[in-house]
């Protein structure tokens, strides 16, 4: 393993954890709820909420706040939903040469048993964790970063 600023351990030494405010959902769709949602401008979601949307061969799925969810919940009935995330950004620029970064962090939340859904913007690592089990998490991630927000 790489030492320094490349080492995962000691990167998540330096970084904030930024806890989000709201409580999100990941809903699964077909193609075919896909387009008619796009269709559709009031079933956008808000500029102003961080969201993200990713398709697969198999999928789309959507992260959206509960407020944004209750806006489209409508449109969405035969989507799969899973409801009672929140979101923490580690929050800091990553660069591409890292490696391990985000199985660090699994590793310790695996431990104390908390579960994740891990993601990435271009320049940041982002994971959920289930309402219920933020306390845990923020606890076993305490020792290990520099910041808890």
């Amino acid at each position: 393993m790489r030492t320094g600023a490349s080492d995962p351990k000691e990167l998540l030494l330096t970084r904030r954890v930024v806890v989000a405010a709201e409580t999100y959902a990941l809903v699964g769709l077909s193609e075919a709820e896909w387009k008619r949602l796009i269709e559709d401008p009031a079933l956008s979601p808000r500029m102003s909420a961080p969201f993200m949307i990713f398709r697969d061969p198999h999928e789309v799925t959507l992260l959206l706040d509960e407020i944004d969810l209750g806006t489209m919940r409508h449109a969405l009935r035969s989507a799969k939903v899973e409801r009672g995330f929140r979101l923490l950004t580690f929050d800091t620029v990553m660069d591409f040469s890292v490696v391990g970064f985000l199985t660090e962090v699994a590793r310790i939340l695996a431990e104390a048993g908390v579960s994740i859904v891990a993601l990435s913007s271009f320049s940041r690592d982002h994971i959920l964790v289930k309402q219920d089990d933020l306390a845990r998490a923020l606890k076993a991630l305490g020792p290990h970063v520099e910041e808890l927000c």
